[in-house]
C-alpha cells in the first residue's frame, strides 16, 4: 500500500519509507492511501477471538500488502505480550485498562510494534547505516519508545523532553536505561521539544549526515496500531452484552483517538467519541468553532496531555475530508481544569474504589457527564496511577503501591544531557554523534 502525505505536496511513499522517514518531505504526515473495511463475519465473532487473534486481522488490513502474514503476525504477537482488560467501574462505565505492559502506558503497543516493525525492515534492507529515533515526549512515550527498542540492534534512540514538566517516575524509565537510548533534557515545554523533531526531519544536512526517523505518533507504525485495543475493548463488552458503546480517549497529541477513527472506517461499530482534553483545550474549541488555532500548551497534572499543537489534528482534518460538521456528528469534546481532574479522582474512588490516574480521570469524568440513557461507556487508563504518585497520593490521600516492574527503573542511575530549545544548538550535538 503507499501512503500520501497531508500537506499534499510530497510524493507517494512505500509503507518502509514512511516508517523509515516519520514525516513527509513537505511536513505532512502519511496516510494511508486507503483503508480496507474488515469483512461482516470478523465483527459476529469478535467476542470469541483473543486479543492477538484480533489484532492479526487488523494488522493484515493495514500492512498484509507489504509485509508477509508469518513475520507480520509474529510482530503483532510479540507486541501484544500483555493483556488490555476492560474493567467494570459503575454500572455503565469501564475502565480499559491500557497499563499492563512494560512500562505501564497505554503507548507500549505502539512503540514495541515500532520497534519490531522497524527492526523488521533495517534487517531486510541490509543495510549497515545506524537508524537514529528521534522521539519527543511529555511522559509516557519516552519510556514507552526507549524500553520498545532497547538493545535492538542497528538503532539508536534520542529521547526529547521538558526539563521539570514529567514525572520523577517517567523520567526514571528514559534516563537510566543506558545503551542505545540516550536522553536529551530540554529547556522547554513538549511542543518545543516536538517542534526540534520535526525541524531535525526537514534539514537536508542533518539527514545527510545521519539516518533519522522518529516514534511519535506522527510515525504510521506508532499511531495505527494503537487500532488493535479498540477492536478488542468492543469484544470485552460484546461478550458481556453490551450494546450502543461510546468510548472516551484522553487526549493529548490525538494519535490515540485517530486510530480509534481509522477503526470506525473499518467498520469497528462504536457508536460515537468523546476526545477528554485537560486545559490544553485546542481541539474543543475547534469542535466549538470550526477554527483550528493552536497555543502554547499549559502544564497541567495530566500532563501527557499538555499539548498545545496536536500534530494528529491533520490526519483527522484529513480522514474527514476537512469536514468539520463530519468531525462533530463522531466526536464531542470537553475539557476540564485541574481542579475538576482532582475532583474526580478523589469522588470515584470513594464511591467505586477504583483509582484513577490524572489522564483517565478526564475520560470517567466525561462519560459521568454525557453518557445517555441505554449507553454504555468506556474510557481508556492510559498508564497506572503509581507513575503519577506524587500527584495522585496527594488529592486522594493514599500511598499508591508502585508495582515492581516500576519501582526496577526507580534504583537506576539518572544520565540526561541537557539542551536548549534551539534548533541549531540541537543539530549541533545531533553533527556530532
Amino acid at each position: 500500500m503507499q501512503y500520501y502525505s497531508t500537506n499534499g505536496q510530497a510524493p507517494m511513499a512505500s509503507l518502509e519509507k514512511a516508517v523509515v522517514k516519520g514525516l513527509a518531505e513537505d511536513r505532512g504526515l502519511y496516510m494511508p492511501e486507503r483503508i480496507k473495511q474488515l469483512p461482516q463475519e470478523f465483527f459476529d465473532n469478535i467476542q470469541n477471538m483473543t486479543f492477538q487473534e484480533i489484532a492479526c486481522q487488523v494488522a493484515d488490513a493495514f500492512f498484509g500488502e507489504d509485509i508477509p502474514q508469518e513475520d507480520l503476525h509474529k510482530i503483532v504477537c510479540d507486541t501484544l505480550a500483555f493483556d488490555v482488560p476492560a474493567v467494570k467501574v459503575t454500572d455503565s462505565i469501564y475502565s480499559l485498562e491500557l497499563f499492563h505492559g512494560p512500562t505501564l502506558a497505554f503507548k507500549d503497543v505502539g512503540a514495541r510494534f515500532m520497534a519490531r516493525l522497524l527492526g523488521y525492515f533495517n534487517k531486510k534492507s541490509g543495510e549497515d547505516r545506524l537508524v537514529n529515533v528521534l522521539v519527543a515526549t511529555s511522559g509516557d512515550t519516552g519510556s514507552a519508545v526507549a524500553n520498545g527498542f532497547l538493545g535492538v540492534p542497528g538503532i539508536h534512540v534520542y529521547v526529547l523532553y521538558p526539563k521539570g514538566k514529567v514525572s520523577p517516575i517517567q523520567e526514571c524509565q528514559f534516563t537510566t536505561l543506558g545503551q542505545n537510548i540516550t536522553a536529551l533534557e530540554v529547556d522547554g515545554v513538549f511542543d518545543d521539544c516536538q517542534a526540534l523533531v520535526k525541524s531535525a526531519f526537514m534539514d537536508d544536512e542533518l539527514n545527510a549526515h545521519m539516518k533519522l526517523t522518529s516514534a511519535n505518533s506522527i510515525n504510521v507504525a506508532r499511531f495505527l496500531p494503537q487500532s488493535f485495543y479498540y477492536f478488542y475493548a468492543y469484544a470485552q463488552l460484546k461478550k458481556a452484552g453490551l450494546e450502543d458503546i461510546v468510548v472516551c480517549v484522553p487526549s493529548g497529541n490525538f494519535g490515540n483517538i485517530c486510530s480509534a477513527l481509522f477503526g470506525v472506517k473499518m467498520g469497528l461499530p462504536i457508536k460515537r467519541f468523546i476526545a477528554a482534553n485537560n486545559a490544553n483545550d485546542i481541539f474543543y474549541n475547534y469542535l466549538q468553532t470550526g477554527k483550528y488555532e493552536p497555543k502554547a500548551s499549559v502544564q497541567t497534572i495530566a500532563n501527557a496531555m499538555d499539548v498545545g499543537d496536536p500534530s494528529n489534528f491533520a490526519r483527522i482534518y484529513d480522514l474527514y475530508k476537512k469536514d468539520h460538521a463530519a468531525i462533530c456528528k463522531d466526536i464531542s469534546g470537553c475539557t476540564y481544569s485541574d481542579e475538576q481532574i482532582a475532583e474526580t479522582m478523589r469522588e470515584c474512588l470513594k464511591d467505586t474504589g477504583y483509582q484513577l490516574d490524572p489522564h483517565g480521570a478526564c475520560g470517567y469524568r466525561a462519560l459521568k457527564e454525557g453518557l445517555q440513557p441505554g449507553e454504555t461507556g468506556i474510557f481508556l487508563e492510559t498508564a497506572h496511577p503509581a507513575k503519577f504518585k506524587g500527584v495522585v497520593d496527594s488529592i486522594c490521600g493514599g500511598d499508591v503501591a508502585i508495582p515492581e516492574k516500576l519501582a526496577a527503573f526507580m534504583k537506576g542511575e539518572k544520565k540526561s544531557i541537557e539542551i536548549g530549545k534551539d534548533f541549531e544548538g540541537f543539530k549541533a550535538f545531533l553533527m556530532k554523534q
